[in-house]
């Protein structure tokens, strides 16, 4: 029996590889210290264990020291995927996640000395050896750590908890692409505390993230934690001319028809044609992530190597585009909602919001399709 056909999907996501090797090493250079890739949120919706895979493949001098995920959920799918690198939990967790942190030895940062002794107390009971660590401070961030006037005693106290080795310690940039003033006086703080407590004292020290590491310098920082701009997408837009983005979203047209002057477009008719219009109807909506805010906002996409708007409401399955200015557009053609020719970054403001909340949010039915 013939075997059934198959059809294309409607809605996919190129992710080139090649891309996010060139990203990696643009971090590096700018760095010239050890990494710790991001790879929370999908690695920012673009496929946590490929994206992880791609990485650790990298020759074994460039590689990252670890990939830095958001929960425990995240952490368990990189260790079934057969990934070796560290893993290294981003935020305070919960009292139920800990015994499997230990047992499977990933890497905890600990805001708290009620922390501290849960999972002293777990590593004890293991049988392991002392289980490596990351002090957090609180800097300016007001999500979790240690605030710094707090450091000096939390470390005269740190031989009540054996099981556990300080390993690194490190705290977080809530503005590093907004309010250099801050960010700098976060930078003199943090260097100040690591100095303090004694620099040998940690084998890693981190605080910089994509916005920090291309812009600030700091005298005791040797790790750094690059997210948005693997993926392509500057913080600052001086920096972008550097990046070469890694996901462009795609989907085709399924129909085009001349629509005549008076007719609505899409929901609750904002938008009604002043003139004969060619509108081409494409199979993406915010069902797939394209966000819906985007509504009458100006978007475009790209077909035929061309800016067409969008017009109307974007719906959950299909958004209509105005092609009249095309020579020609059919039925199957390529669009590109966004990627190289029109930046995420673009998109955000026109849906008040921001790149990394578009990335993230594109749905599990846009297939990624991988290249390079």
């Amino acid at each position: 029996m013939a075997t059934p056909p198959v059809s294309p999907p409607r809605a996919w996501a190129e992710v080139k590889l090649e891309h996010l090797r060139h990203n990696y090493r643009v971090a590096r250079d700018y760095s010239k210290g050890e990494m710790m890739a991001i790879l929370k949120a999908g690695a920012y919706g673009h496929g946590m264990e490929t994206i992880a895979e791609a990485l650790e493949a990298l020759p074994e001098s460039e590689r990252p020291n670890y990939f830095g995920v958001a929960s425990v959920i995240e952490a368990r799918r990189l260790k079934h995927a057969g990934i070796a690198t560290r893993i290294y939990l981003l935020g305070p967790t919960s009292p139920a996640e800990r015994e499997e942190i230990v047992s499977q030895r990933w890497t905890a940062s600990i805001s708290t000395l009620d922390e501290a002794g849960h999972f002293n107390d777990l590593a004890k009971e293991s049988g392991q050896a002392p289980l490596p660590v990351h002090l957090t401070v609180d800097t300016g961030m007001g999500r979790g750590g240690f605030l710094p006037d707090a450091l000096p005693e939390v470390m005269s106290l740190w031989h009540q908890y054996p099981h556990l080795m300080i390993e690194g310690i490190g705290s977080h940039l809530p503005s590093a692409d907004e309010d250099e003033a801050f960010t700098l006086a976060q930078f003199k703080q943090f260097d100040s505390l690591v100095e303090s407590l004694g620099v040998d004292a940690f084998t890693y020290r981190h605080l910089a993230n994509s916005a920090g590491l291309l812009v600030y310098q700091s005298d005791t920082t040797n790790l750094y934690r690059p997210g948005l701009m693997l993926y392509g997408i500057a913080p600052l837009p001086s920096f972008q001319s550097e990046l070469k983005p890694v996901m462009s979203l795609k989907s085709r047209v399924s129909l085009v028809r001349t629509l005549p002057a008076g007719q609505g477009i899409s929901y609750g008719r904002d938008t009604v044609l002043d003139h004969d219009t060619q509108v081409a109807t494409i199979g993406i909506g915010y069902g797939d992530g394209y966000p819906q805010q985007l509504s009458n906002q100006g978007a475009e996409v790209m077909i035929r190597g061309q800016r067409c708007p969008v017009l109307g409401r974007v719906t959950m399955d299909q958004i209509m585009v105005d092609v009249s200015a095309l020579a020609a557009c059919e039925s199957g053609d390529e669009v590109e909602l966004f990627g190289e020719h029109i930046l995420v970054s673009e998109l955000a403001p026109k849906a008040r919001t921001i790149p990394w909340a578009i990335l993230t949010g594109i749905t599990p039915r846009v297939t990624r399709v991988y290249q390079g």
